[in-house]
């Protein structure tokens, strides 16, 4: 067992390390010398009396030792954090800087109903959101970049809490000029051999669409995925394909659908769960819990109109 321990800034300096692969890169994101780093992190193995890092030419490699201590050091500055949080807001009540991370099928239509009534709330609070892809998302949540993430499911590992906020229907969309558009109302095997636009396969909806299509005899158009709900509106207005969108994209983008017929199928309950997530043993799960709280609150009153369920 080591005689010394190590301490907080050269954990941090480890776990920079890591994630830059170069003593030159992350001692600009430290902004220290590269002697500084490179001294630091000598100390730490000398320290822990481990080899963490092999040095080359073209960068730092973690050893079978560094990878293994990698997830505890993470774990420790985790934890370190939120003991300062904690104690700001004892001080303070709630506040401190928190990375958020959200899907952006997401974020641009529920964050702006929801970030006032939280800064509102919770006045020295700040969120640093970072849009990215859902696999991209739970791999920096499980690896500490991000202290939670908005999202919708499936969703998580054994290592991640969920906190439910809300279901939303996902709704019908056709050109204004299509067969179905023009029907009192559409049931499920109006569907059959239409041909259904989704997002690409990293996305959730993807799958959720491909059994959908198995189901009523629909067909997924693989050679026109979309990257966004916007392109998957402008394909259905070209009148390449229908696809089904969330409401709260609905109610945030398509005010006077030009173009657009949005329309519920009849006995068709295809809906997602949005979920606020963060890692089990977060320090600060408990503020966590009350956020998502707060977070139902405010989209029970600013979005009333979204027809979503609790």
């Amino acid at each position: 067992m080591a005689l010394e321990t190590p301490t907080i800034k050269q954990l941090e300096y480890f776990v920079r390390l890591a994630e830059s692969s170069t003593f030159r890169g992350a001692a600009e994101q430290l902004k220290i010398s590269q002697p500084t780093l490179t001294a630091q992190i000598y100390n730490l193995e000398k320290t822990l009396n481990l080899t963490l890092v092999e040095r080359s030419r073209s960068g730092a490699t973690l050893t079978p030792a560094g990878r293994d201590l990698l997830t505890n050091a993470r774990q420790v500055l985790e934890e370190m954090n939120g003991l300062l949080d904690q104690a700001a807001m004892m001080n303070h009540g709630p506040g401190g800087t928190f990375r958020m991370g959200v899907s952006p099928t997401i974020g641009p239509y529920l964050l702006p109903h929801i970030l006032p009534g939280l800064h509102q709330t919770y006045a020295s609070l700040k969120l640093f959101v970072r849009e990215n892809t859902p696999k991209a998302l739970e791999l920096d949540l499980l690896e500490g970049r991000l202290d939670l993430v908005l999202i919708s499911q499936p969703f998580g590992t054994p290592r991640l809490t969920t906190e439910v906020l809300f279901e939303e229907p996902l709704k019908l969309i056709t050109p204004e000029d299509h067969p179905l558009a023009k029907l009192e109302r559409v049931e499920t095997h109006h569907l059959r051999g239409q041909n259904i636009l989704t997002l690409e396969e990293q996305y959730s909806s993807y799958h959720q669409m491909e059994l959908l299509c198995s189901e009523l005899g629909a067909t997924i158009a693989r050679d026109y995925e979309g990257s966004s709900l916007d392109a998957l509106r402008q394909m259905v207005i070209m009148g390449m394909g229908l696809t089904f969108v969330p409401s709260t994209y609905i109610y945030s983008e398509i005010h006077q659908p030009q173009g657009l017929s949005v329309r519920d199928v009849e006995n068709l309950n295809l809906h997602r769960t949005l979920v606020l997530a963060w890692r089990q043993n977060s320090p600060n799960r408990g503020f966590y819990r009350q956020l998502a709280e707060l977070i139902r609150s405010l989209v029970k009153t600013n979005l009333s109109d979204a027809k979503l369920s609790f």
